[in-house]
């Protein structure tokens, strides 16, 4: 039955309520009396309200029994006319989360040669059934699903059924939806079907890395499957794709290290990958076509297709990326999965608005969908079996993939509780599983004090925020060009700068920080998003020689290095990363997201340069220390003429013989002249070296700071 085929509408808005609309036009409206009928019986339903609203009658009733859910149930008016109760606004509410929360860990396909059982969460549908297609077959047979418990659908296969194809046919309000089951875990090119598959085919060793202690010793490098390799001179075999990303000892034509060997030599503890879960946007049967970011989700168990080598291949994009997970663990780097759980591609047509329509998104107070994130919905984390999901969706994450991270996309989207059950979830695998997120507060029907933004810090301790008051006092506004920060000259940035070099946990007094601990701010001047730092430099200092313009990148860079907190890098920022101006990369072409591995051969002095600092990071405790306690004792500002910066570090629970480091900013235009403090002093790093190996020893008295740069001293 259609809406042009139903006399009047009702709705199950609560558990214990339906609403019923009568047009004007059918009676003017009118019915003394509704009678409920579930095919067995008749009962008179008792009217509490009537009032008009628009061109409609309304009329809200009790239901003074527990509704039958799974039943198609019916409301009969005076006239004799009869219309089916729709699913209103009751799935959005606490009691029906209450009444169908399923805690079990078997929703999906358990498969084995024998025997595959399929559970499907859909409490409100009258009627489920399997789609199911062996490969090569042009024909699909239906399997009826029985409903049981906490509105869970179950049926089995009783013979092997490895790389079927399947989906899930939905019977709500009449009507027949057909699904993607949410908790496939490979699929068809373009996702157009799940697939079942053996997982006890893809089992990879999950080889030792090495120790990890806190998340502020983490130097966190973000990249993109494809443009990591896609560059013709990248001299990578398996361009674009998971093999590519994971290859060992590529090389540039002139003989320059690219990729992972790169990413190795340089010193980074974790790569990034933007999104591989499977998205729309790239047509998977011709990738090189279309290009995507991938924050475009489909299916978020089921590995991104247009990075595998056989996309067609079920098993091909689930064992390429545990190859390049298994591979990139054995050069002793962590992998973190960037993780899109704020919102779909498009609500109408994703599994979970077909298989529990209204229930997993958010809606406003006049019951439309909530816009948050930007791109036409988002989904309801707090809502229990969304919160399920996406726990559910990281266990498997983290069991299959044996990933090590996991980076939140808008975060702020999420509520907090949600995010301490993926704290708590995650260090019942392993305390080392970094987590961080956008905690940016965007515009979603969640109280404020729910929202896990920076602003709720304190109930998201174990989770770093990406630190916007770090990227714009360091480097400029992100979003005024124009505009430039402390690292490219801008004095009036002084005061911020201090604090975010410090951690942004307030240097002096909490109060007058973001965080209470490092380990929340996850500092960055330049990310996937916007402007490389590159391309603003080029707005900003249009008449500026590039010698000028990379002395400023690299003093912003080597900020995020050396500032306490946790140090975030795009890649290719080591090597003057642009994208030709584009502001939003997210569906240009090659030409313009690609790691230029030439532009890296290019600039390899500062290349090394980075690669030093990050030695220096590493080699002195005092620039990643543990706590907001430690930071406040052992790191003194040094007074200097403004707006030069400095600071004086105690070690902190470091084994090396150097005592006392010394950090100098100098991001004006002109060389000055610093007195040191009393002793002998050793150089680490000025404007043309950096490393852990000292270049000048025996400093006293003064020393010379060049314009746009740091140094580093150390005594023991």
């Amino acid at each position: 039955m259609n809406s042009s085929e139903r006399p009047f509408f009702a709705y199950l808005d609560e558990m214990n309520s339906i609403t019923i609309l009568l047009p004007l036009s059918y009676h003017n409206g009118s019915s003394s009396v509704f009678y409920f009928e579930d095919g067995y019986a008749e009962k008179l339903l008792e009217c509490k309200e009537k009032f008009q609203i628009d061109e409609y009658m309304k009329y809200i009733c009790a239901v003074p029994f527990d509704f039958p859910f799974g039943k198609t149930i019916w409301i009969k008016d005076e006239h004799g006319e009869r219309t089916d109760i729709q699913m209103g606004a009751v799935i959005r509410t606490p009691q029906f989360d209450d009444t169908f929360f399923y805690d079990g860990n078997d929703l999906g396909v358990a498969y084995t040669k024998e025997r595959t059982d399929l559970k499907l969460w859909a409490p409100t549908a009258t009627q489920v059934k399997i789609k199911l297609q062996a490969p090569e077959s042009p024909f699909f047979e239906i399997i009826k699903m029985k409903r049981g418990e906490k509105g869970i659908w179950t049926a089995s296969v009783n013979r092997d059924v490895d790389l079927y194809k399947y989906s899930y046919l939905v019977c709500i309000n009449l009507e027949w939806r057909e699904a993607v089951d949410p908790y496939t875990v490979s699929v068809t090119p373009d996702g157009e079907w799940g697939v079942i598959v053996d997982m006890e085919k893809t089992k990879h060793e999950n080889d030792p890395l090495p120790a990890f202690e806190h998340p502020v010793d983490a130097i966190i490098y973000e990249t993109h499957i494809r443009d990591f390799t896609i560059h013709p001179n990248s001299g990578v075999k398996n361009k674009g794709t998971y093999l590519g990303a994971s290859e060992m000892n590529t090389k540039t034509p002139n003989g320059s290290l690219t990729g992972l060997a790169h990413v190795k030599e340089l010193g980074i503890t974790h790569i990034e990958f933007l999104p591989f879960h499977d998205f729309a946007g790239v047509d998977e049967y011709v990738p090189e076509k279309d290009y995507n970011w991938g924050y475009n989700p489909l299916h978020f168990n089921a590995p991104e297709g247009s990075y595998s080598s056989s996309p067609s291949n079920p098993y091909s994009r689930i064992n390429e990326l545990k190859q390049c997970i298994q591979q990139i663990h054995r050069e002793g780097i962590r992998v973190i999965m960037d993780a899109v759980y704020n919102h779909v591609y498009i609500r109408e047509t994703s599994p979970f608005e077909k298989i529990v329509p209204g229930y997993y998104f958010r809606h406003n107070e006049h019951g439309m969908p909530s816009n948050g994130t930007g791109v036409g919905n988002d989904l309801a984390s707090e809502r229990l079996m969304m919160r399920k999901y996406i726990l559910d969706s990281i266990r498997f994450w983290l069991e299959e993939y044996h990933l090590d991270g996991f980076r939140f996309d808008l975060m702020g989207i999420l509520d907090v509780q949600t995010m301490q059950a993926v704290r708590e979830l995650c260090d019942s695998y392993a305390l080392d599983i970094l987590i961080i997120g956008e905690g940016w507060d965007l515009n979603t029907p969640l109280s404020t004090e729910r929202k896990a933004t920076i602003r709720n810090q304190g109930a998201l301790h174990g989770i770093g925020q990406f630190n916007d008051l770090f990227r714009d006092s360091i480097k400029g506004s992100t979003f005024n060009l124009y505009d430039k920060g402390f690292a490219l000259g801008n004095e009036h940035y002084y005061e911020a700068a201090k604090e975010v070099v410090g951690g942004s946990i307030g240097l002096k007094k909490r109060e007058n920080g973001l965080f209470d601990e490092p380990a929340q701010s996850v500092n960055y001047v330049e990310s996937h998003d916007n402007h490389t730092l590159w391309d603003k430099l080029i707005f900003c200092f249009q008449e500026q020689e590039d010698k000028k313009k990379r002395d400023y990148h690299q003093l912003a860079t080597s900020l995020v290095i050396l500032s306490q907190g946790i140090p975030f890098l795009h890649s290719g920022q080591e090597f003057f990363r642009s994208k030709n101006g584009v502001g939003n990369s997210y569906r240009s072409p090659d030409e313009v997201n690609r790691l230029d591995w030439d532009s890296k051969a290019l600039h390899e002095e500062y290349v090394q340069y980075i690669k030093g600092l990050i030695s220096i990071r590493k080699y002195f405790a005092c620039f990643r220390m543990r706590t907001a306690d430690e930071i406040r004792r052992h790191m003194v500002q040094i007074e200097l003429p403004f707006p030069l910066l400095g600071f004086h570090y105690q070690q902190v629970n470091d084994s090396s013989e150097w005592s006392e480091v010394l950090l100098y900013i100098n991001s004006t235009s002109s060389h000055r002249e610093i007195v040191l403090p009393h002793g002998e002093w050793a150089l680490f790093a000025d404007r043309e070296r950096a490393g852990s190996i000292p270049v000048l020893k025996n400093i006293s008295g003064t020393t010379t700071i060049h314009e746009r740069s740091i140094i580093i001293l150390a005594k023991k």
